[in-house]
């Protein structure tokens, strides 16, 4: 009886020390932060670029003044709420037990695919072909609010996941990562020059 025990027991550790978090499991894997800030920022100097173009049409260069400082309100916008999500999924995961923590996360990751799709539409609709602008082609974007909030959501479910089998300050430590300065919008002023 008490080998079977003691085989149960070494099965169990066997499991549990495959199973913990290592740097690069897919259970802690939040590359999907870095992708989407590129995939917002690649937005800004192809609207920039559209805007030009009509401008330089129209010979208007008013066109270029006033849709920078749109899209900049906009962008600044995205900015605000790109921190936020960030901030509020890792207090979701800190502060709740695992049940709480995914209704939580599930709530600011529906928040925040509303303000991608805002800012996509935003930037779409300044861009399309016959747009308010009369533009003659379309602006192609790498930029689907529907596909990078399932994204996050999963990576910060499977964040979740890892961060529970984590001991003492091993959970911040690793939750803070995501708000590294790296994981930052760069700032809109950099993008629009």
């Amino acid at each position: 009886m008490k080998r079977y025990n003691l085989l149960i027991v070494l099965l169990l550790l066997i499991f549990n020390v495959t199973t913990a978090q290592k740097k690069n499991s897919p259970a802690a894997d939040l590359s999907i932060l870095g992708e989407t800030k590129s995939k917002i920022e690649k937005t800004v100097p192809l609207v920039i670029q559209h805007l030009q173009t009509i401008a330089t049409k129209e010979g208007d260069n008013n066109i270029v003044t006033n849709g920078k400082t749109a899209l900049g309100k906009e962008y600044g916008v995205m900015e605000s709420e790109w921190f936020l999500y960030r901030n509020n999924m890792k207090n979701c995961i800190l502060n709740n037990s695992s049940k709480k923590a995914k209704k939580c996360m599930q709530y600011h990751t529906s928040m925040f695919r509303g303000t991608m799709i805002n800012y996509n539409n935003y930037i779409t609709n300044l861009t399309k072909k016959n747009g308010y602008l009369g533009v003659e082609g379309d602006t192609k974007f790498d930029f689907k609010p529907a596909e990078i909030s399932t994204k996050l959501g999963e990576a910060y479910f499977n964040a979740n996941n890892a961060a529970a089998r984590m001991k003492g300050t091993q959970k911040t430590e690793f939750l803070d990562q995501t708000m590294a300065e790296d994981n930052n919008l760069t700032p809109y002023n950099q993008l629009a020059q």
